[in-house]
């Protein structure tokens, strides 16, 4: 199997751009050891790995020990870390294969898979439509047919999106729920760990794989997810269906509610009284933690100059540094913190 997805990627990769790396002598390795596994302890072996020989590649913000990671930037061209992610770590427990590192725009910025240092991912189905960001080559891998699994970040709709546009599932779980440690962080309040399939069987099984706590998150919260004692309800916010909503996107949502209905959950309409200004504070606040968090990359204990910085980055650079200084930051990032309060509040009170 393994060998099948190296030479789909060999052949069709070079149109798609979806891979920036390929770690085809330690996949090899690896799929040795899974048919050892298998000829050893036969059915066994898959009650102690329950993924055993399932390929999977990872958005290069994942840190794999031993293997490049670039942000999909030419800062990290070169960047091979001294250790690993805990999801990555947990796959691998659990017999995955790691068969690559895929492509993305640069540290996460973007949505349409064109933002990367090292080319566009484009989209399997239709290669002159964009596939989605930032987790453009990790949602095209799975919908190419190049790997079972793949991984991605979700901050602003990372995964969720180019799920969509490339028609394979993708899952953003809940904020606290997967480890992001050992990744690449783009806005630390923000930021989620996901993944994308082909099914949602096979999405499940990886979320029980990487869920819970690690001790060296502490956004992390344990435990299984309350399951409600009545009825499911499920809130239609009237927010969301406002002028200038794309009416095929309209009439989709409503079906998919419907086909929730039919399994016996019910439909409700709330409010979201402050949903109008989420983008504005989303604006503020994703800058603010972006400027924050690539102030590490000074060229001087690992990876090349500031000068290698591309232009997305140096907008989203200078727009929350300025957001963050003394003379703003009062009337610009502490109030958007004060609004998201607001947001968080509208869903906590929905029902």
């Amino acid at each position: 199997m393994v060998r099948e997805y190296l030479e789909r990627i060999k052949k069709y990769d070079r149109e798609i751009n979806s891979f920036l790396t390929v770690a085809e002598e330690s996949a090899f390795e690896k799929a040795s050891r899974a048919d050892e596994a298998l000829e050893t302890l036969g059915e066994a072996a898959l009650r102690r790995y329950p993924l055993l020989g399932v390929t999977v590649a990872f958005k290069d913000l994942f840190l794999t020990r031993g293997i490049r990671t670039t942000a999909g930037s030419k800062v990290l061209e070169s960047y091979v870390p001294p250790y690993t992610a805990t999801v990555v770590e947990r796959l691998e427990k659990a017999g995955c294969i790691l068969i690559g590192k895929t492509n993305c725009d640069a540290w996460a910025h973007g949505a349409s898979g064109e933002n990367s240092d090292f080319g566009p991912t484009k989209n399997p189905w239709r290669p002159e439509f964009v596939p989605g960001g930032s987790s453009s080559g990790s949602a095209a891998a799975v919908a190419a047919n190049f790997s079972l699994l793949s991984f991605g970040t979700d901050t602003g709709g990372s995964i969720r999106q180019p799920a969509n546009f490339c028609g394979v599932v993708g899952l953003k779980p809940t904020y606290g729920a997967v480890s992001r440690y050992g990744i690449i962080a783009m806005a630390s309040s923000l930021d989620s760990v996901g993944h994308f399939t082909r099914t949602v069987n096979d999405s499940r099984a990886v979320f029980e794989i990487t869920k819970s706590e690690d001790k060296k998150d502490s956004t992390l919260k344990s435990g299984e997810g309350v399951k409600p004692k009545g009825k499911i309800r499920l809130g239609i916010p009237r927010e969301y269906f406002v002028a200038g909503l794309d009416k095929e996107v309209e009439k989709s949502v409503l079906a998919a509610a419907q086909v929730f209905k039919k399994e016996g959950v019910e439909l409700v309409e709330v409010s979201l009284p402050h949903t109008k200004y989420a983008i504005s504070v989303y604006y503020i606040i994703q800058p603010a933690e972006v400027s924050s968090n690539l102030g590490r990359y000074d060229g001087i204990r690992y990876g090349n100059g500031r000068n290698s910085f591309g232009a997305e980055a140096k907008r989203r650079i200078m727009l929350g540094t300025y957001v963050l200084s003394a003379g703003y930051y009062d009337a610009y990032y502490l109030k958007a913190m004060k609004v998201r309060s607001k947001i968080i509040l509208d869903f906590e009170q929905a029902f």
